[in-house]
């Protein structure tokens, strides 16, 4: 059953989801292993506060406000790597754990506290590999929200695989019916009947949960990760993998905004942020592990025949495979 349609096309409605959940609440912001290390930011917005995401020198994930203390000037764009963050404006800088590091002319300042004029920090935080960043300090840590989360998924060594590929859409559909249809299964064999249909079986029921999260689970006809016809090209399954769920996919809705699935050799997660309530910026991560992502690790070379094959197929993936010599 559906809620109500009022609920998917009313802007008031959305106004109170964001009031009540979305500034109060952890919301996923993908996999953490993009921020690889100290220095690696990004800057994205959440319900209208600019954020920028960043890895500090002690290998904490923090975020801050994308903005200046002192004229509010936005910091930084896009995604990358600093030593610091210094506002293009006046120069003000800032070290990575968020504290004033210089001001041009400052002794003209009379009575200035740098350790006043840090960046104003919001809570970010880390499990399973996934990131986690929430608007609200007073809000319970992210553990009481989401409950035996950690447990659920201890089968796969989420925290260990890579991030390959991070796209965003803005489409024209209300962000909780984006997700409602991804965590389904109903619609497979009338959407997909000859490209996914005969791979994924219909899950189990969902199981019992404590905490802000559903989960379903699902046996497959090999990895989840390649469409029908591409079965002679799968990669290989992540090390470490429990073998109960070598055939098998979970696929998880961690409330309010983000969705992932993850079979034996792959994840892929969606972050779901409204824009309007007929409007969404979905945000696509795909994700392997490193000795598959990165051919100087050893990546499972295919037989001659298939290669150029599996190269499309891994291609589709975000993952850039080696040439046969």
């Amino acid at each position: 059953m559906s809620i109500p349609p009022i609920y998917y096309a009313e802007e008031a409605v959305l106004e109170s989801a964001i009031e009540i959940i979305f500034r109060r609440k952890w919301l996923g912001i993908g996999h953490a292993g993009r921020f690889k290390v100290a220095g690696d930011y990004e800057a994205l917005e959440l319900e209208g506060i600019p954020l920028i995401i960043l890895r500090d020198k002690e290998g904490e994930l923090r975020a801050f406000s994308n903005s200046c203390r002192h004229r509010g000037t936005r910091l930084l764009d896009g995604e990358g790597n600093c030593g610091g963050i210094r506002c293009p404006f006046h120069k003000w800088t800032y070290k990575l754990d968020g504290t004033l590091a210089g001001v041009p002319h400052m002794e003209d300042f009379i009575g200035f506290d740098r350790s006043q004029h840090g960046l104003i920090e919001f809570r970010a935080t880390e499990m399973c590999g996934f990131g986690f960043v929430c608007l609200d300090n007073k809000a319970p840590d992210l553990r009481e929200q989401i409950g035996d989360f950690y447990d659920r998924h201890l089968p796969w060594p989420l925290d260990t695989i890579v991030p390959t590929r991070r796209r965003s859409f803005d489409i024209d559909c209300n962000w909780k019916a984006f997700l409602e249809v991804f965590n389904e299964y109903y619609h497979l064999p009338f959407v997909h009947p000859d490209t996914l249909n005969s791979i994924y079986t219909a899950p189990h029921e969902g199981g019992a949960v404590t905490g802000a999260y559903a989960s379903q689970y699902g046996e497959t006809a090999g990895t989840g990760g390649l469409l029908e016809g591409q079965r002679d090209y799968a990669l290989p399954n992540m090390p470490g993998l429990d073998n109960s769920v070598s055939n098998a996919v979970r696929y998880t809705w961690v409330f309010p905004n983000m969705a992932f699935a993850v079979s034996c050799d792959a994840l892929w997660i969606y972050e779901a942020n409204p824009i309007d309530a007929h409007r969404s910026l979905i945000t696509q991560t795909t994700c392997f592990p490193r000795q598959t992502a990165d051919p100087g690790m050893g990546v499972v070379r295919h037989a001659d025949a298939g290669y150029p094959e599996a190269i499309a197929a891994a291609n589709r993936h975000g993952i850039k495979m080696p040439m046969l010599s």
